[in-house]
């Protein structure tokens, strides 16, 4: 296929485009190239005649246009977005620009093209998603795709938002689309503000792992090599119009997370004088923070035959083990915008 990827340079779109051209799939790259995108992630494929990179804004829709009517992609991978909830917390005009506003640029640019072509069958939008859309679980119970939207912060909310109009554009429009909610992603590359990289990269550093409130809050882990695999299933075999969840089926706490990263790191970089957990940290919590996540992948296992390949111990082992081995892509990364400093206060 001729994919259009945007944010092919970030954490998980990178990961699509490096799959991709892998599989023979012809890639265009659009990514505005900001903070947390980073070039040297396709680098082992930027030379591949399978490969295009496109540097644009999806909030450019005269850009958005002319690379529809260049490169005449067979189906749109959207993964550009603003991601971090505690950047949305401190700056929420940024997410409903890009996630709201960007989307629908795209769906429009999309469309158009899709109708002067002349509406192909063949032709696919999927729109990848989170799912910080549902809300908070208890205890008990799994996000599935009839659960009701609930989102808690201006992250969740301008993503729930970007997926009502895709649904929409479906509906309205026929444009052929599927879309993909995925649980936690973690793994190589992963911009270092986040949870995983954060506490890789303070504990080699001596600085204290920040875990908010009392480490309770749950997620469910999926291996980003494992949601790339998904995610191209999905693309390539979806039903039009269907959602699929993308789980990693490995619930952890916060604070259990933590201590198995200490546990590999002080296996893997001995510590002088004990263990990683000795700086485990707890502060203030992030102001509406969801209890916990989990996902139901029963439907993209029964309708397509995926379920992760990756446990969430080995990829935790593999994740740590990249970051020692990759200290130059890591380094080049600290001095950005917010990384390092505690984010999502001003609530």
């Amino acid at each position: 296929m001729r994919i259009l990827v945007t944010g092919g340079c970030g954490f998980i779109g990178s990961a699509v485009v490096r799959l991709a051209v892998a599989r023979g799939h012809e890639v265009i790259n659009l990514d505005a190239l900001t903070y947390a995108a980073c070039p040297d992630n396709v680098a082992c494929v930027a030379e591949s005649p399978l490969y295009t990179f496109e540097h644009a804004d999806i909030r450019d829709r005269a850009a958005l246009d002319r690379i529809f009517a260049s490169h005449a992609p067979e189906a749109v991978m959207h993964l550009a977005a603003e991601s971090h909830v505690d950047r949305s917390i401190d700056g929420p005009g940024t997410f409903v620009e890009t996630n709201i506003t960007g989307t629908y640029n795209l769906l429009e640019a999309a469309r158009a093209y899709w109708t002067r072509a002349g509406k192909p069958e063949a032709f696919r939008f999927h729109h990848i998603s989170t799912d910080e859309v549902y809300g908070s679980l208890g205890a008990e119970g799994q996000f599935t795709e009839d659960t009701p939207y609930d989102p808690r912060s201006p992250y969740s909310a301008s993503k729930a938002a970007s997926d009502h109009l895709v649904r929409a554009w479906h509906e309205t429009y026929g444009l052929p689309v599927v879309l993909t909610n995925c649980s936690n992603n973690y793994g190589p590359y992963h911009f270092p503000e986040k949870l995983i990289p954060v506490v890789i990269l303070n504990a080699l550093a001596g600085k204290p792992l920040p875990i908010y409130g009392d480490g309770s809050n749950v997620r469910d882990w999926l291996f980003v090599e494992d949601h790339a695999d998904a995610l191209l299933l999905v693309v390539e075999k979806g039903a039009v119009g269907r959602s699929y969840n993308i789980g990693g089926e490995n619930e952890r706490s916060n604070l259990e997370l933590v201590r198995t990263l200490c546990g590999i790191l002080d296996e893997l970089r001995p510590r002088a004088g004990g263990s990683y957990a000795d700086q485990i940290t707890f502060v203030a919590d992030r102001p509406g923070h969801d209890a916990r996540y989990a996902i139901d992948p029963a439907r993209i296992r029964e309708e397509l035959g995926w379920r992760p390949s990756v446990t969430v111990e080995e990829g935790l082992r593999r994740t740590v083990q990249w970051f020692l081995d990759n200290e130059p892509w890591w380094r080049a990364l600290q001095d950005r915008e917010g990384v390092g400093a505690r984010l999502g206060v001003s609530a």
